[in-house]
């Protein structure tokens, strides 16, 4: 497969650089992924397109500030983007400066923090940070939220509400589930009020959700990891609504690939893993029936993956209905809700 057919033009326009007003102002657009046919409606009509025996997963997790501008011994300046923190002092993170750090190098970051490059990763630095304060906490107090690269002003305070959804809560991830941020008080009521139930997973959101995948051959492309976790009383709720006949949907990519990875060997089990989960056309899904997604970048991970749900024929289709009618594109976007295309034998 190759990566040239998961393309589309964008004008710049349609990038949206900040939220709507209101979380659930939003638009969605909605793809039925066996006919291709789409519907314009609102986010806000979410609760009365589902039916009461379908289950909502989402990702609870939270954004952390991961983002920190700093010097190398040399005096050399470099930015850093922790990916993961390991512990209570050691994190893996992204380092951009003129020369890479080598280890050994002293870092001096926010003119508070000292840190050691301990060695590489892959395309991934290991620090130690030093001092009495745990490092989630050192994050807290003086790093920076880590907004898309697409987006084109710096992190500020109406920002660290709004790229959270309303119900995140465990930190760890450096990017938001996007598709969360639609939620607000009023749907959540009117989810529960309509007798749709909600669960969680938790999923930590790298920064590779971002990158476009570099080869041609999609075959050749190495999928970045990320940390999930499947609680037993999901994995109970989904059991329920299976018998029930009710659908999965999940909120966000980032919740599919949780469950997805976690039935890919077995029967969905409880419990934490890390998963690289790549998944292109020809997938069979074995949990989600729906998602509710925003719309993704072009030649990317996620674009795939959407297409392999909906079918790239119904999800390029609709991402040009998309731009003719001026949805608002990416993470802080407009919404999908998108029904699973069957795939016949």
């Amino acid at each position: 497969m190759r990566t040239s057919d998961f393309d589309f033009d964008l004008p710049a326009e349609l990038i949206a650089q900040f939220p709507a007003e209101k979380r659930s102002g939003s638009r969605l657009l909605c793809l039925d992924g066996d006919s291709g046919a789409t519907q314009d409606r609102q986010f806000r009509d979410l609760p009365g397109l589902l039916a009461p025996d379908d289950l909502l997963i989402f990702n609870d997790t939270r954004v952390i500030k991961a983002r920190l501008n700093g010097i190398k011994a040399s005096g050399g300046k470099l930015e850093i983007l922790v990916e993961r923190v390991l512990d209570s002092h050691r994190a893996l993170a992204h380092a951009r400066a003129s020369n890479a750090p080598k280890p050994g190098t002293r870092l001096l970051l926010e003119e508070k923090i000292e840190a050691e490059v301990l060695g590489r990763q892959a395309d991934l630095f290991e620090l130690k940070f030093f001092g009495d304060t745990p490092l989630p906490a050192l994050l807290e107090r003086h790093g920076k939220l880590p907004l898309p690269p697409y987006i084109s002003h710096a992190a500020d305070t109406a920002d660290e509400e709004r790229y959270q959804t309303v119900y995140a809560r465990a930190p760890g991830a450096v990017a938001a589930p996007t598709a969360g941020l639609h939620f607000d008080d009023e749907v959540m009521r009117a989810l529960a009020e309509n007798g749709i139930a909600q669960a969680f997973v938790t999923l930590h959101v790298g920064a590779g959700t971002f990158q476009p995948v570099r080869v041609e051959n999609t075959r050749e492309h190495k999928m970045h990891s990320e940390w999930y976790e499947i609680p037993q009383a999901t994995v109970d709720a989904i059991r329920e609504t299976q018998i029930r006949g009710g659908n999965i949907v999940a909120v966000g990519t980032t919740a599919l690939r949780a469950l997805e990875s976690a039935a890919r060997k077995y029967e969905l089990a409880a419990g934490c893993d890390d998963t690289d989960i790549f998944i292109t056309p020809g997938y069979r899904f074995k949990i989600v029936n729906k998602l509710l997604t925003n719309f993704h970048l072009p030649r990317t991970t996620l674009l795939m993956l959407v297409s392999a749900f909906a079918g790239r024929e119904h999800v390029l289709a609709a991402y040009r209905h998309a731009v003719a009618q001026h949805y608002r594109f990416f993470s802080y976007g407009d919404a999908m809700l998108m029904t699973r295309r069957k795939i016949r034998a």
